[in-house]
């Protein structure tokens, strides 16, 4: 195996992990407790499914952890074809989004703290609880609007590095351009037309497997340095 095979297959491995671990909180957590514009069902759901809930928090902290190591892979199997576009990566793929998981961690573990009513919250009364784990709740939910910008700007200087280097095959990087595009486009309809997020996101879905297919090829496929044609010549 090549080192740049080796390379390919790490950042494949993290990008698995972080895969699997991701949609559990954004997608699994809230199909599970969640019951839309009913704080009292919703926080009786987490009470009784706390153990559930804190699985969800963990997610979140892990998938911060394997973002940031998939940045980093990613930047070495990319830094001799273009150190800048690489860098533009890691800073919109690591260090912008990282930070927003760790915050959205600490807005679940507020709403966990009214569901329990811990006695310095007895001030409060069961249904103002209810309303302020709500509240915190759907701030987790805009964080991960905003952070959707990030999770398509990142796409860009990715999909550029692709399309330079010689050792993955293009459609991939044009995949993850529309990728990039569906995710600014969920971004924009969280902001300012909630509305109609869910059929955007309908919509949307099937361009956002072109990071299933890079994660897939790199993992599997590796990476194959291309010999130029002159030199083959």
């Amino acid at each position: 195996m090549t080192s740049i095979s080796k390379n390919a297959r790490i950042a494949g491995l993290f990008y698995l992990l972080l895969s699997i671990v991701g949609p559990i909180r954004l997608m699994y957590i809230p199909s599970k407790l969640f019951v839309h514009g009913d704080a009292t069902a919703t926080t009786a759901n987490i009470a009784a499914h706390e153990t559930l809930f804190r699985l969800g928090i963990l997610s979140d902290l892990l998938t911060a952890i394997f973002g940031l190591f998939t940045a980093l892979a990613l930047y070495q199997l990319f830094k001799e074809v273009d150190k800048n576009l690489a860098r533009l990566m890691v800073v919109l793929g690591a260090l912008m989004v990282t930070p927003i998981y760790f915050i959205n961690t600490l807005n679940d573990a507020a709403a966990l703290m009214f569901v329990r009513g811990t006695d310095f919250l007895s001030v409060f009364d069961k249904p103002q609880r209810d309303a302020m784990a709500l509240l915190f709740l759907r701030l987790h939910g805009q964080g991960a609007v905003v952070n959707e910008i990030f999770w398509g700007l990142w796409l860009f200087p990715l999909a550029l590095l692709i399309l330079k280097s010689r050792f993955m095959p293009r459609f991939l990087g044009y995949w993850l351009i529309i990728n990039g595009f569906a995710y600014l486009v969920l971004s924009y309809t969280g902001v300012m037309l909630p509305q109609y997020q869910d059929t955007v996101s309908n919509y949307a879905f099937p361009a956002l497997f072109g990071e299933l297919a890079f994660m897939l090829w790199i993992l599997i496929m590796g990476a194959k340095e291309r010999t130029p044609v002159a030199q083959a010549s």
